[in-house]
């Protein structure tokens, strides 16, 4: 029995990404959280797929336990671990919010990655491939209007840094995929299918993470640009290596030609990184 890829929170967009360019690429998958009608529907896209679905959530410590005991005895081996645990949030500025709002934020987007780690990791053997955190935007700069989020994701940072050096110790590998946007879940509109591509390229990410894993010591963060798409980078202004200006607009250009201000910043924060690699903010150990 070929050993399963376990991926956590597979009720999620990002989630159901992992486990969709998991089984593409030819893996087991044991996806936690993935209902029967998205099962169907990627089995149905790869009829030969060795994909099992578990219907199970992690809120406590009690439930990682459970899911452990469950993939224990599925008596098959385990690759790796792909978690993408989050909740869902509302809008608003942390100094008119109640302090539930960020204690909530804590309970669904930090803690649940600290329950799984802590009975997964332990069912990984030496020769896995390793464990991958997906976290959200927010962490290193404060996303405006979603504080808590922020907070939750600066904390999740610091926590894969913890269980990275931690794991480390006993011989495992463990990092943190951290999105610069959010992903959105299904919609019926023309940006579903822009959500599932996206969804998909990042579960290809955490795949390539697990494989050069293999092939070393990887680094505790990587950052992934989930903004980007070549249109965004195509047409935002870029700066030049001389001077801190940006290029003037296209001739013709108007209004409802332009970029949302959101994808304008994240390009422009894109390519300064690509322009100058050491820019304020990125930590000496965390790729791109």
């Amino acid at each position: 029995m070929p050993a399963a890829l376990v991926v956590l929170g597979a009720s999620g967009a990002v989630g159901r990404g992992v486990a969709e360019a998991a089984v593409a690429a030819g893996r087991a998958v044991v996806a936690v959280g993935l209902d029967e009608a998205a099962r169907s529907a990627i089995s149905g896209r790869h009829p030969r797929a060795d994909l099992l679905a578990l219907p199970a959530t992690i809120a406590s410590d009690a439930d990682a336990a459970t899911l452990a005991q469950q993939l224990r005895g599925l008596g098959r081996p385990f690759e790796g671990v792909v978690a993408s645990l989050a909740g869902s949030h509302p809008c608003g500025r942390l100094m008119d919010e109640p302090a539930e709002v960020l204690q909530r934020a804590l309970d669904q987007d930090l803690l649940p990655h600290l329950f799984a780690a802590r009975h997964l990791l332990p069912l990984l053997g030496h020769d896995a491939a390793g464990y991958v955190l997906v976290g959200g935007p927010g962490g290193t700069y404060p996303w405006a209007g979603y504080g808590h989020c922020s907070i939750a994701a600066a904390a999740l940072r610091m926590m894969a840094r913890v269980l990275h050096d931690e794991a480390a110790r006993h011989g495992q590998r463990v990092q943190l995929l951290s999105l610069d946007a959010p992903v959105g879940t299904v919609r019926a509109n023309a940006d579903a299918q822009a959500d599932a591509d996206k969804a998909l390229a990042i579960g290809r990410r955490a795949l390539s993470m697990l494989d050069a894993a293999r092939r070393g010591r990887p680094p505790p963060i990587v950052d992934y640009a989930a903004a980007m798409t070549p249109e965004v980078i195509a047409a935002a202004p870029v700066r030049e290596r001389s001077s801190s200006a940006h290029t003037a607009p296209r001739r013709g250009a108007t209004p409802d030609s332009l970029l949302p201000a959101r994808d304008l910043r994240a390009a422009r924060a894109l390519l300064d990184a690509i322009a100058f690699p050491t820019s304020p903010g990125n930590l000496h150990d965390e790729h791109c």
